[in-house]
């Protein structure tokens, strides 16, 4: 598919609207090219890994996205719902009647082992969690990470003191265990976020007097982007260092950014590249290859395992204490009473 040419509105009234309406069209035909939702910074990003915009645009672009939307331009909900951004407390009003709830319950404990959390980490010598530089990153490995138990956060660049204060915290309970930590990482390809390993070891050390949990076996593998898949896999380049701000990173005189351009060049990959749909299987097997290279390929059949446990261990409780028929026969009175189990109030 032939990439669009994306041009920012300019003027006022009639002359405004043409360039938002072809403006939005180029935006759906990319869209045919992205695997899920991203948030409006995240498309920036997206568009950006195409070269169709300057990461200087960013802002104004975010603010056009917008602008479509509220026109009926592009669907509303083409962008990511920002999670900071979200209503809480929603309440839904069931379509179930009380009894037909009290059924679903009942049905529940027939099945209870399922929903029970056993010590996953038991047994293995690591214990994972996951960073990545972007929400859409989060959106996209979660559901692996969510196999193998792992935890996963949006480090946004730089990590948030809350949210290192809480790896920290999983990481002493895990250490005390005889577990070794590992922080998984996943960013984009520039000169800091290729360098990203050492920050967090040192953000990790930057509150320990906090957490009162030490770092010194911590181990930081930043698993991706990296030069070998990019090329690998065909995801496009950047050519050029510039930075959200607008800022040419290749002109900042630094161990960082001249160890960078060395390696790799005045060029640069986001991480937003593995949104394509040309890319996603490759960035999903990068994220599940990086977990089994701590946990190896049998984790999977290893908690499982422990599931079956549970399974069992119920079962014969159920079994053996008559529960099973308990439950059934509540079942049967709450289908043959007088409520009806399958409409609403």
């Amino acid at each position: 598919m032939s990439l669009p040419k994306l041009e920012l509105p300019r003027g006022r009234g009639r002359v405004r609207e043409k360039f938002l309406v072809q403006f939005a069209k180029g935006i759906l035909k990319v869209n045919q090219l992205a695997t899920q939702r991203m948030t409006s910074r995240g498309w920036c990003y997206f568009l950006e890994g195409f070269n169709l915009v300057a990461k200087g645009d960013f802002d104004r672009i975010q603010k056009v996205f917008n602008e479509c939307r509220k026109k009926g331009y592009i669907p509303i909900d083409l962008v990511a719902e920002d999670l900071k951004r979200a209503y809480i407390g929603i309440e839904i009003p069931e379509k179930e009647t009380p009894e037909g709830c009290l059924r679903q319950w009942l049905v529940g404990a027939q099945t209870a082992e399922e929903y029970y959390t056993p010590d996953w980490w038991e047994g293995e010598s690591f214990y994972i969690q996951m960073m990545v530089e972007k929400i859409d990153l989060v959106n996209m490995f979660q559901p692996v990470c969510a196999e193998y138990h792992i935890p996963i956060v949006n480090a946004g660049g730089w990590y948030d003191i809350s949210e290192r204060a809480s790896a920290a915290k999983r990481f002493k309970e895990a250490e005390e265990k005889g577990l070794t930590p590992v922080i998984l990482y996943c960013g984009d390809l520039d000169p800091y976020g290729q360098a990203i390993s050492d920050f967090l070891l040192k953000n990790f050390w930057e509150i320990a007097g906090g957490t009162d949990w030490m770092p010194t076996d911590l181990v930081v593998d930043r698993f991706g982007l990296n030069y070998d898949f990019v090329v690998a896999n065909n995801l496009t380049w950047i050519d050029n260092l510039e930075s959200s701000s607008g800022r040419d990173m290749s002109l900042l005189n630094n161990r960082i950014v001249r160890n960078y351009i060395a390696q790799i060049g005045k060029r640069k990959c986001e991480a937003n590249a593995l949104m394509r749909a040309d890319a996603r299987e490759a960035g999903l097997r990068l994220c599940r290859d990086a977990i089994e290279k701590y946990l190896g390929k049998d984790a999977l059949g290893r908690f499982e395992v422990k599931r079956e446990r549970i399974r069992a261990r119920l079962r014969d409780f159920r079994t053996r204490t008559g529960l099973d028929k308990t439950l059934q026969k509540a079942l049967e009175l709450i289908e043959g009473g007088n409520g009806d189990t399958h409409g609403g109030l």
